[in-house]
């Protein structure tokens, strides 16, 4: 198997190899692949994280040795916390990464970390590690995405959607979720009662045929961060999400998660 990472902020993953195609998701810096069928141009690739599919740009692609991929992939997960975090390349260069972005073979106590045989200083918050706090971590994070633009396959604090915002926040604090909403539903315990939600807990609604369309983080009592439009704060309770703008419901609550035990 031939295997990629990103060594851009931001790779887009599209659905069809064209630049035409509907964006997916995206995959951040430091975050690697498999790279499968070839094109003029375009590569499929299947995501180390998340097995999520879809074409990048070849021209986007860093091959790496399989060895680099083993050393990659026994080291623990960094992952950068600032919105932007700006990483010295040399006297001219820098590399701009965004949060949620992964620092492969990463030394705390050096504050480095490594791509191919490139070594990088990183000066800015970075998680990794036990977290005493968590779901402290879970909202502190979150509420950095605030007014944050909807933008479907985003996973970024300049475009982000609601499953990708969810997986984001929650791979800060080293715990993988799918990308989409139908099947981040599928992970942790059901809660009975709304009052049973503790901050960090996530909220799934579906639509009118019963799929699940849209995911949330729950903040404190009847409050939720969630991207609809953009990043927002709105009320919820056993019914659904009540937009506090518009003073009507505009998601209906099917089921509320703890991921966290």
């Amino acid at each position: 198997m031939n295997y990629g990472i990103s060594n851009l902020s931001i790779i887009p993953v599209r659905v069809e190899p064209s630049e035409k195609s509907e964006m997916a998701t995206q995959i951040l810096f430091g975050e690697h692949f498999e790279m499968r069928e070839q094109m003029v141009g375009w590569t499929n690739v299947k995501l180390a994280y998340d097995g999520y599919e879809g074409w990048i740009d070849t021209k986007m692609a860093t091959p790496i040795h399989p060895r680099t991929l083993t050393k990659i992939e026994n080291s623990p997960m960094a992952v950068t916390s600032d919105i932007i975090t700006i990483v010295p390349v040399n006297d001219e260069q820098n590399l701009m990464l965004v949060a949620g972005s992964t620092l492969p073979v990463w030394r705390p106590y050096l504050k480095q970390f490594s791509v191919i045989r490139d070594t990088y200083l990183a000066t800015g918050e970075v998680v990794y590690g036990d977290l005493k706090n968590p779901r402290e971590i879970i909202i502190q994070q979150a509420l950095k995405y605030f007014n944050a633009p909807y933008l479907w396959g985003g996973r970024t604090p300049f475009g982000v959607d609601c499953s990708g915002l969810t997986q984001i926040i929650y791979k800060m604090i080293g715990i993988k979720l799918p990308r989409d909403a139908s099947e981040q539903v599928n992970v942790g315990t059901a809660m009975s009662f709304v009052d049973e939600a503790e901050p960090g807990d996530l909220a799934f609604f579906d639509d009118e045929e019963g799929n699940i369309v849209h995911v949330g983080i729950i903040w404190k009592r009847n409050k939720i961060i969630h991207a609809s439009g953009q990043v927002r704060i709105d009320n919820v309770d056993q019914f659904g999400i009540f937009n506090i703008d518009t003073q009507r419901y505009t998601h209906k609550m099917r089921v509320m998660k703890k991921i966290i035990t």
